[in-house]
């Protein structure tokens, strides 16, 4: 018996792209995907749930740019998963996996811890019935609300969590209200409450861009990282893999602004240096390759900033990988 699941703010809207014929020859993303229902969960640390590409993918869309406007950045982001969901329909859709849309949570009226407490209990309840789980953002907020659903699942209890960013910024801010800046102190915060501490790993911090204050605060929470200017497919593949080494699963979260201004142009805050998107799509196949990967999210996208949508195809890609 399938079980509908507690919907979310929005329901999913129909996918669109190229028509080229019904066969599986044939078949887009647009074909491929299906609004979601709850099936029959897989049991945490099954052999099934630990071989990629065996679980079914469940994407929510985290309409939010609240945590952008907080933080003093460019809004625009609550656009982004329509904007993700027409760059993914195009492409040919080569997964063995299931990949179905579980519709949108809105963040309206400010209103951010709200939705980031919808949008966690959304997560929890696709995790507990054993999916992959993905979030298109969103600003970085966006990872709260992840981090919400996931502490919540059965999937991770007893388990060594690993949070793995992509990002040019440590988002450690330590500020009164929380915004795109401060998730990952929140979530150290939270884990400290929990009695755990919390595993956090950065690739592509952008020196210029994070304050002594940051790096303090990184150091005193044993957070790891590989400056943007360090990234060469050698040092960041070691890097990954070492912190893969350490966990038991993975929520990987891809701030977009970690790649170059000319690769990623509409995002909040474009690179200046950024890391080349060849070494960021290897990370996201080696997570994927792993068979750690529980969850995650593609955040910072602003389509209104975007050039000939060329970064919404990058993150299509970057989600169409994962997902191998």
């Amino acid at each position: 018996m399938v079980l509908p699941l507690s919907p979310a703010d929005l329901p999913p809207e129909p996918w669109t792209g190229r028509f080229d014929g019904e066969g599986q020859e044939h078949r887009r993303w647009w074909q491929a995907v299906s609004p979601y229902s709850r099936g029959v969960p897989v049991p945490p640390g099954s052999a099934a749930e630990g071989q990629p590409g065996s679980r079914p993918a469940v994407m929510l869309g985290f309409c939010s740019d609240e945590g952008v406007r907080r933080n003093k950045g460019r809004p625009g982001a609550a656009l982004a998963p329509a904007a993700l969901r027409a760059a993914l329909g195009p492409l040919a859709f080569h997964l063995e996996r299931e990949v179905f849309d579980a519709g949108d949570v809105v963040v309206s009226g400010g209103a951010l811890e709200d939705g980031q407490a919808r949008a966690g209990q959304v997560i929890t309840a696709m995790l507990d019935a054993g999916n992959l789980t993905a979030v298109l953002g969103g600003g970085h907020e966006t990872a709260y609300a992840s981090y919400l659903g996931i502490a919540a699942s059965a999937a991770v209890q007893g388990r060594r969590l690993g949070v793995l960013n992509l990002d040019a910024h440590f988002d450690l801010r330590d500020e009164p209200i929380p915004s795109s800046g401060t998730p990952f102190l929140q979530m150290a915060h939270a884990e400290a409450a929990a009695g755990r501490e919390l595993r956090y790993a950065v690739v592509g911090i952008s020196e210029p861009n994070n304050t002594r204050a940051l790096f303090d605060t990184a150091q005193r929470l044993g957070v790891e990282y590989v400056l943007d200017e360090d990234c060469t497919a050698a040092r960041v593949e070691s890097f990954v893999a070492g912190f893969l080494a350490g966990v038991d699963v993975l929520y990987l979260t891809i701030d977009l602004d970690v790649l170059p201004a000319s690769v990623a142009p509409g995002v909040s805050a474009p690179a200046a240096y950024g890391v080349p998107l060849p070494v960021i799509s290897a990370v996201c196949r080696q997570v994927a390759q792993s068979g750690k990967l529980l969850h995650f999210d593609v955040a910072e996208l602003n389509p209104a900033f975007d050039i000939d949508g060329r970064t919404a195809r990058v993150a299509a890609r970057l989600v169409d990988t994962l997902l191998r």
